[in-house]
């Protein structure tokens, strides 16, 4: 019975407001150096939780370099954050899944802890004055729409 309760909860997509909080800050490893989010304010940011095993994952890559591509230049970062606990099976995904954005590395998922992610992938949108704003728990291309208007209401405050 456990089981099948795993996979129900695995299955549920859910998009909901955070409660009003700051975003916890956090610096990863990333190819071209390091990646801080406090350093980040001033911009919205959307910070996705992904692992090279998650199937979900090859469906939001495409997405998040949409998303990176239109709004960039309006103040989006987007962060995938790599939970694997080898960069090489990161990379041998994003050979594959090619991101436009920046990827860091959370080999010991310390950052994941912090933020207490629990189903892949997990999502959190953050404002420019790094309040957390939106989680964003799995993902569906149905709901790709939904939460781009909430990219843009964000980049719009």
């Amino acid at each position: 019975m456990p089981k099948i309760i795993a996979v129900i909860l695995f299955m549920i997509i859910t998009i909901q407001p955070a409660i009003a909080e700051m975003a916890k800050d956090f610096t990863l490893p990333t190819n071209k150096g390091e990646v801080q989010l406090s350093k980040l304010k001033g911009k919205v940011v959307y910070v996705d939780f992904w692992a090279s095993w998650c199937a979900p994952c090859r469906k939001s890559f495409p997405w998040m370099n949409k998303m990176h591509a239109k709004y960039q230049s309006e103040g989006l970062e987007v962060i995938g954050i790599s939970l694997d606990e080898e960069i090489k099976q990161a990379n041998k995904f994003l050979e594959k899944l090619p991101a436009i954005f920046t990827v860091a590395y959370d080999t010991k998922g310390t950052v994941a802890d912090l933020y207490e992610v629990q189903v892949m992938p997990t999502s959190y949108l953050i404002d420019r004055d790094g309040n957390l704003v939106l989680t964003h728990k799995g993902f569906k291309t149905k709901h790709e729409d939904k939460l781009e208007e909430e990219l843009v209401r964000a980049l719009n405050k």
